[in-house]
């Protein structure tokens, strides 16, 4: 039988700066499922359509940027080996999103945020902090973290053009998955966020939101 090999400190990081360059280099990702776009066809959107959806996919870009960030450092500091590998599975799944949004960006000509990096740094510090506080509350920060990227991107869903089903599909199976991830988190024991968290965490996906849109 195989045994989990012994990891050093300087294992340990190597690995980490090995996800974050895998995390914010476009076109590195590959999806393990199909798109849910791939077998839909291009329709035609005017200047104006495309870069609007190209503002909201590079939203949720960085968004699936920011949950492996948080993923890893949740999984770095989180107590028991149950929490490690149940961070590790979410973002091995969340891999798809991030692999789906930039696929579609580069079909409509535009690209990832040049602020990804920053995003990356800011969400991995507040993951480690989340898996020092404790396993339950750990869980609890996963749980309010889909919760509030499943709420923006149905408000995004709404903002799509009828004349653009392939964004729609990509972003319903987005949906279905980022909650089902939150249900997850709140049966494996997951606590609720104090109130001034919840607010916290809502400013900072505001920032990133107004600022990734164009940059």
């Amino acid at each position: 039988m195989n045994k989990t090999p012994n990891l050093s400190s300087l294992d340990k990081i190597l690995i980490q700066c090995d996800q974050a360059l895998r995390t914010c280099i476009p076109g590195v990702n590959k999806a393990v499922r199909t798109s849910p776009a791939e077998k839909l066809e291009e329709q035609v959107l005017s200047e104006s359509e495309k870069q609007h959806v190209s503002g909201l996919m590079r939203i949720n870009h960085t968004g699936e940027v920011c949950a492996q960030a948080l993923y890893a450092g949740q999984a770095l500091t989180a107590r028991s080996k149950s929490t490690v590998e149940s961070m590790n599975q979410a973002a091995a799944e969340e891999i798809d999103h991030l692999a789906w949004c930039d696929e579609r960006l580069t079909q409509l000509d535009s690209r990832p945020s040049f602020l990804n990096p920053i995003f990356y740094g800011l969400s991995y510090t507040l993951g480690a902090a989340a898996g020092l506080a404790g396993d339950k509350w750990s869980l609890g920060f996963v749980a309010e973290t889909e919760e509030q990227v499943s709420n923006h991107l149905k408000s995004h869903l709404l903002e799509i053009p009828e004349a653009d089903p392939k964004t729609k599909a990509i972003l319903e199976q987005m949906i279905v998955d980022e909650e089902r991830h939150g249900e997850t988190a709140k049966k494996s024991g997951g606590e609720e966020l104090p109130g001034p968290i919840q607010l916290a965490m809502k400013m900072m996906a505001k920032v990133m939101k107004n600022t990734t849109y164009r940059i």
